[in-house]
């Protein structure tokens, strides 16, 4: 009868139990150093802990050799100083060299007005000063970068028409400490952006309180309708500061919101709002301004950007001119409004080969949701008599989510209606808006009483 054979732990071969051990997270790797002498040396192989300084920290071989010592002496460096953020940091710190490299190629200027990080005892005294904790994710992005310097254009996002301009910065912490809210109706709410032209911010909740959960971010909007100036509602942007900031920098990146005039604008493109009829394609994006808008009354301002492009191999003699407009618009109630009139934005653009001619407009309306759609007239430049429509695809425009006030829904407890029914009317124009980007300091009072432009 053959001897059994004892497994010994100090008997296998190396390679298996460092694949065993590459399935391991940091902690229990520094668990397994304590077993004994042989897992001690193998829980210490430098490319299980490159692995893991790559997996938590974003660091490359170039980031080793500037500060020497091996890779679980890095991993410990690092841990030391941003442990607390280890949930964090890798997808805020990725979408932050994201977001630079892409500002590096598209709009330079804005990376001289980033920040360094702020210092773990900075937001510490920030805590102390507000008497409130930050969430874990706003300090590790301000550990990153501490927002930007206060410039135009802003980090996040700008929009303009042509009476109207918005352009958000993205505060440092002290500035959002000064602008930190504790009046009833905005109690412990800390600016995250800012606008000059506006005085637009959007807010991230500290606490759960006055109808808001921890951590929302919105833009609040006073309610025009109450007797108390605490009634505050709120459209909501996020509900986390890492959501909402990754979520931005995606749109970014990918191109989701168009670079004009070396400024990111925060439009937004359904990739199937695309019509072509002959050799003119038509597509169309929409950005909605909380700035111009509210919740009671309802009143919700969204402007549209369209983009009319002539295929590059279209024949000459294709070549035409715009002569006018068909709108057909619908609510959320169901109620249709059609809009006839010559022309965009006051022009009658020629369209020629490979031609791009672009132009945004703006429209009100009090329901939550609407859609449009329609065609403009164009002739031939060649034969005024050939007169054909180019269709212009439906494109929708809905309201963000949106808050009512701890005030007004307290006293509509048993009312379960938000809105009556009214149609969306109002008169026809349009509103040039492409590239005219001065600043007028418009308030949103004023915005919310300028026509419906389509």
């Amino acid at each position: 009868m053959a001897a059994s054979t004892e497994l010994r732990l100090d008997t296998l071969p190396s390679d298996p139990l460092l694949l065993v051990l590459s399935f391991l997270d940091f902690r229990d790797l520094v668990h397994c150093s304590y077993v004994n002498r042989r897992l001690n040396e193998l829980s210490g192989h430098n490319p299980l802990w490159k692995n893991l300084c790559s997996k938590h920290w974003l660091l490359t071989d170039a980031d080793r050799q500037q500060r020497g010592g091996s890779w679980r002496a890095l991993f410990r460096q690092y841990y030391s100083d941003l442990g607390r953020y280890l949930q964090h940091y890798a997808l805020l710190k990725r979408a932050w060299e994201q977001l630079k490299a892409f500002l590096t190629l598209r709009c330079p200027r804005m990376i001289a007005s980033l920040k360094e990080g702020a210092k773990e005892a900075e937001l510490d005294a920030i805590e102390a000063q507000i008497g409130c904790k930050l969430p874990d994710d706003y300090r590790c992005s301000y550990r990153i970068h501490n927002g930007q310097k206060l410039v135009v254009p802003g980090l996040m996002g700008s929009m303009s028409l042509s009476n109207h301009y918005r352009s958000e910065d993205l505060l440092d912490v002290e500035t959002a400490a000064g602008g930190f809210q504790q009046r009833k109706g905005m109690r412990n709410c800390l600016p995250l952006t800012f606008c000059f032209h506006t005085g637009l911010s959007q807010y991230l909740a500290l606490e759960p309180t006055e109808g808001r959960n921890l951590s929302d971010i919105f833009y609040h909007c006073p309610d025009q309708m109450a007797q108390d100036p605490s009634a505050i509602d709120m459209f909501i942007t996020g509900s986390s500061f890492s959501e909402w900031f990754t979520t931005y920098v995606n749109n970014v990146v990918t191109g989701e919101y168009p670079i004009i005039r070396d400024q990111i604008f925060r439009y937004v493109h359904d990739k199937q709002c695309v019509a072509t009829t002959g050799d003119i394609t038509v597509s169309v994006s929409t950005s909605f301004l909380p700035e111009l808008s509210s919740v009671h009354p309802p009143h919700f301002f969204f402007t549209y950007r369209i983009r009319i492009e002539m295929a590059s191999d279209a024949l000459p003699e294709a070549a035409c001119q715009l002569d006018s407009r068909y709108w057909k618009i619908t609510n959320a109630n169901g109620n249709v409004e059609e809009v006839r009139g010559p022309g965009v934005v006051g022009e009658f653009p020629v369209m020629t080969p490979g031609k791009v001619h672009e132009y945004a407009s703006c429209t009100t309306f009090s329901t939550t949701s609407e859609f449009m759609e329609g065609h403009y007239t164009f002739h031939r430049l060649a034969n005024k008599e050939e007169v054909f429509n180019v269709a212009i695809p439906r494109f929708h425009m809905v309201c963000p989510p949106f808050r009512e006030s701890v005030v007004r829904s307290q006293g509509r407890a048993n009312d379960t209606s938000r809105f009556d029914n009214d149609d969306s009317g109002g008169d026809d124009g349009d509103d040039y808006g492409d590239g005219d980007l001065r600043g007028i300091n418009m308030a949103a009072e004023e915005g919310a009483r300028c026509p419906r432009h389509i």
